[in-house]
């Protein structure tokens, strides 16, 4: 529970961030799958794990909200990690910031349009973020999601 609830907490605060940077793309980028829910998801994790990502786990936000008496439409966060960038983050002091970003989330859910969407951290936004960092494995890390993403998104 505690989980969900830190989930919850960390997407305020990108909503709050994106809000205050309306002249940005913001912290975090959307796309329309060209997918149903259900295949949006499966296509994602079988794209990972052929790139030699693992997919530690998918949760099911809409089950978990159903649970507490709550209904929204479909919602699944798929956490990835690959264990090399991971290792080249926590390896260096100055880099374990970004672990509250780990693993990596890909977010799929469904909206009141009826379609589906995909939502995760916007590469730019985090490289210039980044950039005086040079933690190049964070900024490779994203790149690998979008081309992930790639394959679903119209």
């Amino acid at each position: 529970m505690n989980r969900l609830i830190n989930t919850f907490l960390f997407l305020f605060l990108i909503i709050t961030i994106n809000a205050q940077n309306k002249t940005s793309e913001g912290f975090i980028s959307e796309s329309e799958s060209k997918y149903t829910f259900t295949q949006t998801v499966d296509t994602l994790t079988k794209v990972a794990e052929a790139n030699k990502w693992k997919v530690i786990i998918v949760h099911d936000l809409q089950a978990s909200l159903k649970k507490n008496g709550k209904e929204v439409l479909p919602v699944k966060v798929i956490e990835v990690c690959n264990p090399n960038y991971s290792f080249n983050v926590l390896n260096k002091e100055e880099f374990k910031l970004f672990s509250s970003m780990m693993p990596c989330r890909i977010s799929v859910y469904e909206k009141a349009d009826g379609k589906t969407y995909v939502s995760r951290i916007n590469t730019g936004f985090m490289n210039e973020v980044m950039k005086d960092k040079q933690c190049k494995s964070m900024s490779n890390a994203l790149s690998d999601i979008e081309k992930f993403i790639s394959n679903v998104v119209k």
